[in-house]
């Protein structure tokens, strides 16, 4: 959907005729704006200037607000629903009360639109586009993918708000357990990029399908495999995925996992990771700051199939007791030990200085 600031005067009569819609807009198809309207949960009515005084929201506010959600400019169309209407009245009214400041107002519009404009990206490509082929000849897709959207819109709505609030409850236990306000913002945390060696390669040698049936696989098992030992994942990017933990031992726990799982499946390229232990700052579900940048320096040095770690995230494992201080003890005083840490050479890291990788493995 499409929304911008009209340049309608204050004193527009809102009963005005809308202006002929653009070729190959939804109004030139009366089942796909059919379809619309049942996504929508009600017709088109308001311009922007009119949907914004139903609201009691200055122009200017929901503009921004309609802007950090992605949406474009629609001029004075009537491309605006009751729907909208609600959400801008309901979002202004946390400001109003004091809950959110304009700008937090802004920027959860802006979270919002960015994670479900990927997520309904996603569902189209992935599934509704294949459910959607219209199964005898002479049917349209659009008469295939309204009683489909009738059947399925009301059930992924309410799993859409189920894996919401169980994402919510766990990021509001990792706040509440914070300290203080500073650690809240800047946190100590293990930071790991794992990446596909030789993609750029690949790219050049699969085809397109079956590079996304590569790409899918890998940030699904990546995903999981953070998921299931306790990290989270911060964001995938094709060939790299990016995940924290809250301590190193469950950070290195994943970052050999990754190896050894993706080392088992011929039709995967070698893996090599990075991870380091340190402040970084959160922002909008993403992470930043030195320790982010080591991590990633890291895994471009590490040879495939290794994870390599930094001197903070060996000083983590071994005062937790999951590594020794030194691998030059006796099998029975190292027996109690989860991990290996093997120093390597010293060598300069761009934007960072000197850096001394420790090669991470499991204790045999």
């Amino acid at each position: 959907m499409a929304i911008g600031e009209p340049d309608t005067p204050e004193n527009a009569d809102p009963s005005e005729e809308p202006p002929t819609p653009r070729d190959g807009s939804p109004e030139d198809d009366p089942s796909a704006l059919r379809i619309e309207e049942l996504i929508l949960g009600s017709p088109r009515q308001y311009t922007p200037f009119q949907a914004a005084r139903a609201a009691g929201v200055p122009m200017e506010l929901a503009s921004r607000f309609w802007r950090a959600m992605g949406f474009a400019d629609v001029g004075q169309a009537r491309a605006l629903t009751e729907a909208d209407v609600l959400a801008l009245r309901r979002l202004a009214g946390l400001v109003e009360a004091g809950l959110l400041s304009e700008t937090m107002a802004v920027q959860v519009a802006r979270s919002t639109g960015q994670t479900t404009a990927r997520l309904a990206d996603w569902q189209i490509d992935s599934f509704l586009e294949g459910l959607t082929d219209p199964p005898e000849p002479g049917m349209t897709r659009n008469e295939v993918t309204y009683p489909l959207v009738q059947l399925l819109l009301p059930e992924l709505e309410e799993f859409l708000v189920y894996v919401w609030r169980r994402q919510l409850a766990a990021a509001t236990g990792r706040v509440v357990q914070t300290q203080d306000d500073d650690e809240m913002v800047d946190r100590r945390q293990a930071i790991g990029f794992a990446d596909l060696v030789g993609f750029t390669r690949l790219t050049r040698r699969l085809e397109d399908e079956e590079l996304g049936e590569l790409v899918e696989a890998f940030e699904t098992t990546a995903a999981d495999l953070v998921a299931a030992h306790g990290g989270r994942l911060i964001k995938a990017l094709g060939d790299e995925v990016l995940y924290v933990a809250e301590d190193a031992g469950t950070a290195a726990e994943i970052g050999l996992r990754m190896i050894e799982t993706m080392a088992n499946d011929e039709t995967m390229p070698e893996l090599r990771v990075g991870i380091a232990f340190g402040t970084m700052t959160t922002r909008m579900g993403d992470v930043f700051g030195n320790t982010v940048n080591l991590a990633s320096r890291l895994t471009s040095i590490a040879p495939k199939d290794t994870v390599l770690v930094d001197g903070a995230f060996r000083a983590e494992l071994t005062g937790a007791g999951d590594a020794p201080e030194s691998e030059k003890e006796s099998e029975d005083d190292l027996a109690g030990f989860r991990f290996a840490l093997q120093p390597l050479y010293q060598r300069p890291v761009r934007g960072l200085g000197i850096v001394e990788p420790w090669l991470l493995g499991r204790r045999s």
